[in-house]
């Protein structure tokens, strides 16, 4: 959607997906008649997730994995019926055979064997599981097919070395040569096929599905009632309780128990980067940029119509800077790549995320990613992509923060409701059972 597009898709598709967007965001009704329809039509979320309605994941070969859910469990009143033990590699990321063989495979006979699609909705993934699916390992075929477009690549770039300064005008042609020749290099090395272990989780119990780029969410308020190709229909809700260390998972957990009794307090920090309404900003490269800028101020709208707690926003392009956010319940900013900035003082109880590509890439590195930051120090709730997931991956702030505010949904519904695409690269991390809010 922002001018980077690497999945194979056609024009066509592309331009659909962005006016699907801008229709979602742009239009000012959107939000309020999607909000009354589930609240008073929908038969679907009129209730929160119940705990004998998720599946726990815990990982047999990784240290305190089990012991956490088993944590969990005994917290949540969860059946230890819905405990299914797994064996995986440890390490953040985990081959696409390993994981249809080791996942996918006990996981559909479990559900499929003990329970109903209907008894299920949502799977908690526990820490000590990976983090991210690669992409399928290459054929000889495709390795025949890279060896070629690697050598035209390389000749592309040799005559264009020398072309270049002899006032030749064919130049443009010739880069633009290059970049479909890079193109197809990123294809055949199916590097759009990875995606996150949640997102792909999520279609467990979906037979078959493409793996280039993005599936459409069922769940997503965006796409219900259309008819739209490759949606997924039987897919599950997902969350994972993870983080660097065991004893923030047992934080997280305690933390959302205990903020459920008190209702979370503070106040809520929204980092937009230009007032509102958006001007100067029509090239279309950015429109990704201006959707998600204007759903920010969109969510601090909704909070602030609530009266649940005050707002901040900061509406320049410069982010909060250290001690400027006292008493942070609610966040959603953006965009500082890999680089978290301690602006934050976090309430018990707090949610939030930042806008910014591969946040969620570890929780284990010395980076300071954005979501392993800010679950080191105190939120009980964020998420993130573990690799580039295009910024309409990200789940709509307007949408997310309101449904989260209302009380009525759990983290893990707020966040199905709320974010387009599974099979790619995002993950939520926090109970998903967490209501932060009660209804008013």
């Amino acid at each position: 959607i922002m001018g980077h597009w690497s999945t194979g898709k056609t024009a066509k598709s592309i331009v659909k997906s962005i006016t699907l967007m801008v229709k979602i965001i742009i239009s000012v009704k959107f939000f309020l008649i999607i909000y009354l329809w589930i609240i008073f039509i929908s038969p679907v979320f009129s209730l929160a997730l119940e705990a004998d309605e998720i599946l726990i994941l815990a990982n047999r070969n990784a240290k305190d994995s089990i012991g956490l859910a088993q944590y969990y469990i005994k917290k949540r009143g969860i059946p230890e019926a819905n405990l299914v033990k797994l064996w995986i590699t440890d390490k953040e990321l985990c081959s696409r055979d390993d994981f249809l063989k080791n996942v996918v495979a006990p996981v559909r006979r479990y559900i499929k064997g003990k329970y109903s699609f209907k008894s299920i909705h949502c799977i908690a993934v526990m820490y000590g599981l990976p983090l991210r699916v690669a992409p399928p390992e290459m054929t000889k075929e495709d390795e025949k097919r890279l060896e070629g477009l690697e050598k035209k690549k390389e000749s592309l770039k040799k005559l264009i070395n020398d072309l270049e300064g002899t006032g030749i005008d064919n130049l443009e042609g010739h880069n633009n040569e290059l970049k479909i020749i890079k193109k197809e290099i990123a294809h055949t090395k199916k590097k759009d096929q990875g995606a996150s272990f949640d997102s792909e989780i999520a279609l467990v119990l979906e037979e078959a599905y493409p793996l280039s780029g993005w599936i459409p969410n069922f769940y997503f308020l965006g796409n219900r009632g259309k008819k739209i190709d490759n949606m997924a229909q039987n897919a599950l809700m997902v969350a994972r309780l993870d983080g660097p260390s065991p004893e923030i998972v047992r934080r997280i957990i305690n933390d959302s128990i205990a903020t459920e009794t008190t209702g979370l307090k503070g106040t809520a920090y929204f980092d937009a980067r230009w007032p509102e309404p958006i001007e100067g900003m029509e090239n279309k490269t950015s429109v990704g940029y201006r959707i998600y800028d204007l759903s920010i101020h969109s969510a601090a709208e909704r909070i602030r119509e609530t009266g649940r707690m005050p707002i901040t926003v900061n509406n320049k392009p410069e982010l909060f800077q250290q001690g400027e956010c006292p008493d942070a319940a609610l966040y959603c900013g953006w965009y500082s790549l890999g680089k978290y900035i301690d602006a934050f003082n976090w309430s018990q109880g707090a949610v939030g995320y930042h806008i910014a590509s591969s946040e969620c890439a570890s929780l284990k590195t010395s980076r300071p990613l954005w979501c392993k930051e800010m679950l080191k120090r105190g939120v009980v709730a964020t998420l993130g992509p573990v690799a580039e997931p295009y910024v309409n991956a990200f789940p709509i702030p307007e949408l997310f923060f309101g449904l989260l505010i209302n009380g009525r949904w759990t983290l893990a519904e707020c966040y199905a409701l709320s974010q387009p695409f599974w099979s790619w690269q995002m993950v939520l991390i926090g109970d998903p059972l967490y209501r932060p809010f009660k209804i008013k």
